[in-house]
């Protein structure tokens, strides 16, 4: 039954994935409030596909808790009711945690599809509690973090409706993001916690501790990557999405300390990597690392100096993302090392 766990976790990991990629497409493409409302989305469980669906016409049939957009605001229907020849405001409620009411059906669909993803990473996670209960008596740690996880993944959709309650406000996202990143870890602990005959690799304390130090500033990092695009989205709003090269023409502090952080972890795993050829030449992860912080440093690079060309923000996310992933895997597989300095 642990062998069984373990692939639900690795499919678990793969969806988490996903769902990065997809909350990813949806920042790049501007869709974060392409539902307005959480958890339907303008009040369908399948959203609509023109405006007409989303505006007042008479003798149109409305369900309880379905919105329209009148006057640039949204309304709520009270009531199941069918509409007479003339509005009448005592059948909606204005929609008053925020006062975005637009509809692209190209956001709204982003935004749903999104939402379906991470649906369905919902599906394996409680599969893995179900499993990991019967596994109690084999391995507490594993039921004991898979009930932490459960309780990750219930926040973050908790997150996600704050997300859209409050209009992406500033400071929300990074949150979001950052919890997804330890869903991520805690899952990655699940995948090796799980494993027969875990290997012991031979690496000396300071550069276990060097591994520890590098995965923790990969994790600042994003944190500080995520609220440099909370600025850029600040000034798309205010610049438009024509003047890119506008965007990051007088950034704040944390992207230049974002900026310096790249060449701190560039410098990092390249000591982590000499290290690790001396000590343990058959250890190939730590070359795994340094591919992928050369891919996220050439798309940074990309972004800055080309004005954000498209798909290299999710790109540059998801290659983070990766990163880390392997970054706290080598944690996990080193942590118990035997060797001294």
């Amino acid at each position: 039954m642990i062998n069984n766990f373990r692939k639900l976790a690795k499919l678990t990991l793969v969806l988490i994935y996903i769902v990065i990629i997809a909350g990813a497409v949806v920042r790049m493409t501007g869709s974060g409030m392409g539902c307005p409302d959480w958890p339907k989305c303008f009040g369908y469980y399948i959203p609509p596909t023109n405006i007409e669906t989303l505006t007042w016409q008479k003798d149109k049939v409305f369900k309880k808790g379905q919105v329209i957009i009148l006057n640039e605001a949204l309304e709520v229907a009270k009531k199941d009711f069918t509409t007479g020849e003339i509005f009448n405001e005592n059948n909606w409620d204005t929609y008053t945690k925020h006062d975005y009411s637009k509809f692209n059906v190209w956001h709204t669909w982003i935004e749903y599809i999104n939402r379906l993803v991470s649906v369905l990473l919902g599906i394996p996670m409680l599969l893995l509690l179900v499993i990991a209960f019967f596994i109690y008596s084999k391995d507490k740690t594993l039921t004991i973090f898979t009930v932490i996880s459960v309780f990750i993944l219930g926040l973050q959709a908790v997150l996600g409706k704050i997300v859209v309650d409050t209009n992406l406000k500033t400071g929300i996202i990074t949150v979001h993001m950052f919890f997804a990143f330890i869903l991520m870890a805690l899952v990655l602990f699940l995948i090796y916690q799980s494993k027969e005959n875990k290997p012991i690799y031979n690496f000396d304390k300071t550069t276990v501790n060097l591994i520890k130090i590098t995965a923790l500033i990969t994790l600042i990092q994003v944190v500080l990557g995520t609220q440099v695009r909370e600025f850029v989205d600040s000034q798309i709003t205010v610049l438009g999405e024509n003047s890119k090269q506008l965007w990051l023409k007088e950034p704040t502090l944390k992207f230049y300390i974002h900026r310096s952080f790249s060449m701190l972890i560039v410098i990092l795993n390249i000591l982590l990597l000499v290290r690790s050829l001396k000590q343990n030449p058959k250890y190939h992860k730590i070359k795994w690392s340094i591919l992928f912080i050369l891919l996220s440093v050439i798309t940074g690079v990309v972004m800055y100096y080309f004005n954000f060309p498209f798909s290299t923000q999710p790109l540059h996310l998801v290659i983070a993302a990766l990163l880390f992933g392997i970054q706290f895997y080598i944690v996990l597989e080193t942590r118990k090392s035997h060797k001294t300095s």
